[in-house]
C-alpha cells in the first residue's frame, strides 16, 4: 500500500502544474482571445495582469489563514476557486468577465501556492523532504517548459477557451483526491491574520498597475490616473507602517536587514519584470506581425523553455559550491544580452533571428531560478522560510504585473508616435489613434481590413513599421531592467549573509515561473 505522504506529494503536484501553467499559457493565446472578444491592448494587459496581481496580494495572508484554520482546507477551498474561475473563463463573452475570472483564478492560485509547500513539509521528514520539494522543483520546470507548446495545441485545435476549460475535470479529480489522502494539519500557535496588511498592500499594488495600464488612453496628469498614482504611494505607506508595528506581520520587514535578502528579492523581481513581461508582446509579434500560427508559436518558444528545464538542475548543484551570486546576476546578465540580442527586428524578419537570443535566455533563466529560491530561504533561519519563500514568489509577481504595465505604456505611446509619422499626409491621418490601438493590442489585420482597399498597403506596412519598431525599444528597456537586476543582485547578495540550514530547508522554496 502507497504511503499516503506520496499521496500527498501527488496532489500538490497536480495543483502546482496547473497554477503555473495558467501563467505561461496564456501568452501563446493571447491574439486569440482578442480577435474572439474584441480586448483592446490594456484588456490584453489585464488578462495577466489580473492573475499576477491577485495572486500576488493574497499569497502571504492565505499562508496565515490556513496555518490558522487548515491547510488542507485552504488548498481545497483554493483549488475550488482555481477550477471554478477557470470555468468561467472559458464561457467568458466579453474582456471585462474573462478578466475578473482570471482574478478569481488568481486567488484561488495564491491559496494552493501558500499550503502546498507547507502540505509536503507536514507530510515528509529528513532526507525524503528534500527528495520531495526536488519533484515539486522538476514539476514546476515542466509547467513553464510545456506551457506555451500546450498552450498552441489547445488554442489550434479546440479554441482558446480550452486553455481555462481543461483546468476544470483536472481540478474536480484533485479536490476529490485530496480530500481522500491528503491529512489536515495546522500551525500550533498561529500568528493571525493581517488583513490590514493584505488591504493596503493589494490596494497599493493594483492602483500602480491601472495607473500604467490607463496613463496613454487617459493622460498621465489626469485627475484619475495622478489620483491612482497618489492613492498608490499612500497606501503602500500605510502597508510599511502597518508591517512595521505589527508583532506578527504579513510581511517581516525586518528580512530586508539582510543584504542577500534585498539581493534575491530584486532578483525575482527584476527577471519577472524584464524576460518574463516581454513574452506578451513577442507573442503578438510572432502571431500579427510574422502571422505564425499558436502552435507554431509555441514551438518558437521551445528554446527558451527546454533549455531552462535542462539548466536549471545543474545550476541548482553547481550552486552548493559556487557563491549564489555567480547564478544570479550572471544569469541576470545573460537575459540582458539575450534581449538586446532579440532587438533590431525588421520587415521581412523570421523567427530565426529571435533564436540566439532566445538560447541565451533560456540559459539565463534556468542559472536564476533555483539558486534563487535558496537563496530566498537560505539567510534566514528555517522557523522563518515559509514566509522567506512566500515574499520571494510575491516579488515575482510584483515584477510581472508591473513589467507588463509599465512596458505596455511604452509600448502604445511608441506605437502611436510612429504611426502618426508614417501615415502623416495620407487620408487615413485622421484615424491614427483609432489605428494605433489595434496596432497595439496585435489587431492588424482587423484594423486593415477595415481601412478602403486603396489605403490598406499603406496602413499594413506602416502598422507593421510601427509595431516592430516599438517592439525593438522594448527590447532595449527589458534589457535595461535585466542589467539593473544584475548590478542588485552582486552587490546586496553576500556569501556571509547566509545561515547554516539542512538540505530540505534550502530546497524547501522551488522557484516559480
Amino acid at each position: 500500500m502507497v504511503d499516503r505522504k506520496w499521496w500527498t506529494l501527488t496532489a500538490v503536484a497536480v495543483a502546482t502544474f496547473m497554477l503555473l501553467l495558467d501563467i505561461t499559457i496564456v501568452n501563446v493565446a493571447l491574439p486569440s482571445i482578442q480577435r474572439s472578444l474584441h480586448s483592446s491592448f490594456s484588456d490584453l494587459q489585464w488578462v495577466v495582469d489580473a492573475y499576477a496581481l491577485t495572486l500576488a496580494a493574497v499569497l502571504l495572508v492565505s499562508g496565515s489563514i490556513a496555518d490558522l484554520i487548515g491547510r488542507r482546507l485552504i488548498f481545497v477551498i483554493g483549488l475550488v476557486v482555481f477550477s471554478s474561475a477557470s470555468l468561467l473563463c472559458g464561457l467568458a463573452l466579453n474582456p471585462l468577465m474573462l478578466t475578473s475570472s482570471r482574478a478569481l483564478q488568481g486567488i484561488g492560485g495564491a491559496m494552493m501556492f501558500a499550503t502546498s509547500l507547507a502540505l509536503i513539509a507536514n507530510a515528509f521528514r529528513g532526507p525524503e523532504r528534500a527528495t520531495a520539494f526536488g519533484v515539486i522543483g522538476a514539476v514546476i520546470g515542466a509547467a513553464v517548459a510545456v506551457g506555451p507548446l500546450l498552450g498552441g495545441v489547445l488554442t489550434d485545435s479546440l479554441g482558446w477557451e480550452w486553455i481555462f476549460l481543461v483546468n476544470v475535470p483536472i481540478g474536480v479529480l484533485a479536490v476529490v483526491f485530496t480530500l481522500r489522502n491528503v491529512a489536515e494539519s495546522r500551525d500550533p500557535s498561529p500568528s493571525g491574520i493581517d488583513f490590514s496588511g493584505a488591504i493596503t498592500f493589494s490596494g497599493s499594488l493594483a492602483l500602480l498597475v491601472y495607473a500604467l495600464i490607463r496613463g496613454n488612453s487617459d493622460g498621465w496628469t489626469s485627475p484619475l490616473i495622478l489620483s491612482f498614482l497618489i492613492g498608490s504611494g499612500v497606501a503602500l505607506l500605510a502597508f510599511v507602517t502597518i508591517e512595521a508595528r505589527r508583532r506578527h506581520p504579513m510581511l517581516d520587514l525586518s528580512l530586508f536587514r539582510k543584504p542577500a535578502f534585498v539581493g534575491a528579492s530584486a532578483t525575482a523581481f527584476f527577471i519577472a519584470a524584464s524576460m518574463f513581461s516581454m513574452f506578451l508582446y513577442i507573442s503578438l509579434y510572432l502571431q500579427n506581425v510574422l502571422d505564425y500560427s499558436p502552435l507554431k508559436t509555441g514551438l518558437v518558444y521551445l528554446p527558451v523553455t527546454l533549455l531552462s528545464f535542462v539548466v536549471a538542475p545543474l545550476a541548482g548543484k553547481l550552486s552548493a559550491r559556487l557563491a549564489i551570486r555567480i547564478f544570479l546576476a550572471g544569469g541576470l546578465v545573460l537575459v540582458g544580452i539575450a534581449l538586446v540580442l532579440m532587438g533590431g527586428r525588421q520587415l521581412g524578419d523570421t523567427w530565426v533571428g529571435l533564436l540566439p537570443g532566445f538560447i541565451l535566455a533560456g540559459i539565463g533563466i534556468g542559472m536564476i531560478n533555483p539558486p534563487l529560491a535558496s537563496a530566498a530561504v537560505g539567510v534566514v533561519e528555517p522557523a522563518r522560510s515559509g514566509m522567506a519563500s512566500g515574499i520571494n514568489n510575491t516579488f515575482r509577481q510584483v515584477g510581472l504585473a508591473t513589467g507588463i504595465a509599465y512596458l505596455g505604456a511604452i509600448f502604445q505611446s511608441s506605437v502611436q508616435s510612429k504611426l502618426g509619422n508614417l501615415l502623416a499626409g495620407t487620408p487615413a491621418a485622421p484615424h491614427v489613434s483609432q489605428i494605433a490601438q489595434g496596432v497595439s493590442a496585435g489587431g492588424s489585420r482587423q484594423v486593415i481590413a477595415g481601412v478602403p482597399a486603396p489605403l490598406r498597403a499603406t496602413v499594413s506596412h506602416a502598422a507593421n513599421q510601427a509595431f516592430i519598431s516599438s517592439l525593438n525599444e522594448l527590447f532595449i528597456v527589458a534589457s535595461v531592467t535585466a542589467f539593473v537586476g544584475a548590478v542588485l543582485a552582486a552587490v546586496f547578495v553576500r556569501q556571509r549573509d547566509f545561515v547554516g540550514q539542512s538540505p530540505e530547508v534550502q530546497a524547501a522554496a522551488p522557484a516559480t515561473a
